[in-house]
């Protein structure tokens, strides 16, 4: 009983928290992301008010809060759009490899920890967060917006990446050999074709299935259908937040907006519930002497991610403000960096500190640039105008 109490007590504390720090963002116009990090980072051990009770729930509501936001990020969009999206999309997928996973690779080959771990931190730096940009792009109302496809393609790109990169990372630090990897790259990448190819062929009638006019019926079933395939596509070496936005491309219609409608406010809540176990995972006495390293890194990839959603807009003829709002909704990682890092600390200790560092900075940066990218370089271009006056040469006078 004095457990289930304290249980309580320290979620009530941690959602009361949200609420205030959200509605402080709320009155000025910013993004909650960064503040509930930092709550989290309060929270934390080694933080000002460590919870301890809460931590196994709060981790498992941090699964279900990437899960909740890849599926509503699924929704949006139908499995033909998809698809379309990655034949159009998969050269920008490469240039955003190109351009992010190089900067980690070579900073840990130059601070001397070998080339697995240059595999790793690559993987590090590369990988975008789809939650906290789904959450940025929803907070900021630009789910409408002719460049968010842009974004969203290269976001597709990297998660299905993941069904390939980290089984391939877990084969090479575990030593398994070339026919143990082969065999989970294999089945990784059976199950997202399977489900792909589901989605395309049969996604009407799982929308059928799937379809009830009880609202409540219309949420179990969506909701369970969703964990089902998330924890599915985990046990077979997926990303769980593959298998949910698979999902979501999956339904269409009417139970789509249905969905969308009933699992918004479960998805606000574990989305931030997500945030706030991220910081509790953060040992705030780990950051500062790896600090410098991250910060520089965190620069250069966020100037190579602007750069990334730059192309991958230009590509789809959209305009220089829509490049500039899709590069600077690209910036945060998140999720898939962490885990990363967690699967290296066996083979290279070091990169977990940094790589939290990293994210962390990355993450509280992320809703900044998304927002203010664009506006900012625009009234630096304007002033820079207006400070040298028009560069083209004068007209000749007219002829007497």
């Amino acid at each position: 009983m004095h457990d289930t109490a304290s249980l309580l007590i320290e979620l009530g504390i941690i959602v009361l928290t949200l609420g205030l720090v959200g509605r402080f963002a709320g009155r000025f116009g910013l993004s909650p992301i960064p503040l509930y990090l930092l709550a989290g980072l309060a929270f934390g051990h080694g933080g000002l008010m460590p919870l301890s009770e809460s931590e196994d729930f709060v981790a498992v509501g941090a699964e279900i809060g990437i899960i909740l936001l890849l599926l509503m990020l699924g929704l949006e969009y139908s499995a033909t759009e998809l698809v379309g999206s990655l034949r159009t999309q998969y050269p920008s997928g490469a240039v955003d490899f190109a351009l992010n996973a190089l900067p980690g690779a070579v900073a840990a080959l130059l601070m001397g920890w070998g080339p697995l771990a240059a595999f790793a931190l690559g993987g590090v730096t590369w990988i975008s967060s789809s939650g906290v940009i789904a959450k940025v792009l929803t907070d900021l109302g630009r789910l409408g917006n002719r460049e968010t496809p842009a974004v969203l393609g290269i976001l597709v790109i990297e998660d299905l990446s993941m069904a390939v990169y980290l089984p391939l990372l877990t084969t090479l630090l575990a030593g398994i050999g070339l026919a143990g990897g082969t065999v989970a790259l294999v089945v990784s990448l059976g199950t997202v074709g399977i489900v792909v190819y589901l989605a395309l062929r049969h996604g009407r009638m799982i929308s059928r299935a799937v379809s009830s006019d009880d609202p409540e019926m219309l949420l179990l079933v969506v909701l369970g259908l969703t964990l089902l395939v998330a924890g599915l596509a985990q046990r077979l070496q997926v990303s769980a937040a593959v298998g949910a936005f698979l999902v979501g491309i999956a339904l269409s219609g009417e139970v789509a907006e249905g969905a969308r409608r009933l699992l918004s406010p479960l998805r606000d809540l574990f989305a931030a519930v997500f945030f706030v176990f991220f910081g509790l995972s953060t040992d705030p006495g780990a950051i500062p002497p790896v600090l410098v390293p991250a910060l520089l890194l965190a620069l250069v990839t966020a100037f190579t991610k602007i750069l990334t959603g730059w192309y991958a807009a230009g590509r789809a003829l959209i305009g220089p403000r829509g490049r500039l709002r899709a590069g600077g909704a690209l910036v945060a990682r998140g999720e898939f960096s962490i885990v990363i890092a967690g699967l290296t600390v066996g083979a290279e200790p070091r990169i977990r500190p940094l790589a939290a560092a990293y994210v962390l900075i990355l993450v509280l940066l992320g809703p900044v640039t998304a927002r203010w990218t664009e506006p900012a370089v625009t009234s630096l271009l304007g002033r820079l105008v207006r400070r040298t006056g028009p560069t083209w040469p004068r007209p000749p006078p007219p002829a007497a």
